[in-house]
């Protein structure tokens, strides 16, 4: 297939390595609604191949890698706007990238800009108690160990089925940030939810709201690159498919056979 040439303020990109996330199964369920025909994959990293017209950022050869709309990912060599684009650092390869760039902005944002966690705070009760949702009752386990305080904030990405007992968790003035569906979109929310328990916050906050700006996602970008090249942060690639499984991997995210970060190797 003849990927064709990019257009003004496009490139190609060969990639090197495509990332798995559970977007991409709203979207082949229609969860997310998306324009057809079209693609699925929304994170990716590889070489630049060409650039368009107005492309001053990028040339021929350069390391890069992606987490935009729209979804395409799932592909030997697509061609994509300049601006959601950065360059990969050599300290950073091709697999890893694939591996971190929707998961660790979303990470970036979720912890830095929709509620900014206090470093005191993750380092005291950072991984202190684990808790699994689906044997215990996590509710009462947070009221406890907060000594019924409850919690400033609560990132929920399963949804539908642990949307109550996540605002039960929440101390008055606390924020609800619902960041996923997992388990099916969440119900009609009813604001006296929120109100009965303490005047709470709720945001729907998505990715691609916080890169919208070109320096907002170079600033996180480059605090992501950061992290993951002093080895703070690590990168966890325990899955590899080829893209002509993508059926298989779906199924296996989908039933929970994977841990860790999952890539597609074209």
């Amino acid at each position: 297939m003849n990927v064709g040439e990019p257009g003004k303020g496009e490139i190609r990109v060969k990639h090197h390595a495509v990332g798995l996330n559970f977007i991409d199964v709203y979207f082949r369920t229609g969860l997310y609604p998306m324009p057809l025909p079209g693609g699925l994959g929304m994170e990716a990293a590889g070489e630049v191949t060409a650039v368009g017209e107005g492309v001053t950022q990028f040339k021929p050869g350069d390391r890069v890698a992606y987490a935009s709309r729209p979804p395409g990912a799932y592909a030997q060599e697509r061609v994509i706007s300049a601006d959601y684009v950065v360059k990969l650092p050599d300290s950073v390869g091709y697999e890893d990238a694939a591996s971190i760039m929707l998961q660790g902005l979303t990470a970036q944002y979720l912890l830095r800009r929709t509620y900014r966690v206090k470093a005191e705070l993750a380092k005291a009760h950072g991984c202190d108690y684990p808790i699994v949702y689906t044997r215990d009752n996590f509710t009462q386990r947070v009221r406890e160990i907060t000594n019924g305080a409850g919690v400033p904030v609560v990132y929920d990405s399963i949804g539908k089925d642990t949307y109550v007992a996540s605002l039960d968790c929440l101390a008055p003035l606390g924020l609800f940030v619902s960041f996923g569906n997992s388990s099916g979109p969440l119900p009609p929310i009813d604001s006296s939810e929120f109100a009965g328990r303490g005047s709470l916050f709720f945001t729907r906050p998505t990715l691609f709201s916080y890169i919208a700006k070109r320096s907002d996602l170079d600033t996180m970008a480059a605090e992501l690159f950061d992290v993951v090249s002093s080895g703070k942060v690590k990168t966890n690639v325990r899955q590899r498919y080829a893209l002509s499984d993508a059926a298989k991997a779906h199924e296996d995210l989908e039933a929970r056979k994977t841990t860790g970060s999952t890539i597609f190797l074209p």
